[in-house]
């Protein structure tokens, strides 16, 4: 399968906060084919395996303090890649990846990413490949 692309929804009134954090559209994406997820988010970034992927679900509306930006959840150690309140997309890891900081010291069991179209993200990650199992 050839890498598909999902770009991140920017709400207009945290364009210019995120630009300045180097969040921008150009810099920003959710890439995924037939062996790995990627996630770019200006200078922070994810990972892994599409065989990691274990579970995804649509989520939000959420509150803009803990899903614009690059944020780490105190709850369970997420990372939420967030440009947007409306509606992302949480993705479940079987192994913790790094994320948001460098090395390995800190890994994250999920992700939420908020890009604009978190439906057609969820059906090409349910669309495994030979070879692969499904997320749930």
């Amino acid at each position: 399968m050839p890498v598909q692309r999902f770009a991140f929804r920017f709400d207009p009134g945290f364009r210019v906060p995120l630009a300045l954090l180097g969040i921008r559209p150009q810099t920003c994406a959710v890439l995924l084919d037939d062996e790995e997820l990627v996630i770019r988010f200006g200078r922070w970034g994810l990972r892994t395996a599409r065989a990691n992927v274990v579970g995804a679900q649509q989520g939000g509306p959420y509150r803009w303090w803990r899903a614009v930006g690059p944020h780490l959840s105190l709850a369970d150690r997420g990372v939420t890649f967030g440009t947007g309140t409306t509606a992302g997309v949480c993705l479940r890891f079987g192994t913790p990846v790094p994320g948001l900081a460098p090395g390995r010291w800190l890994r994250h069991p999920a992700a939420t990413v908020t890009v604009t179209d978190p439906a057609a993200l969820l059906a090409a990650l349910h669309s495994a490949p030979a070879g692969h199992t499904r997320p749930a």
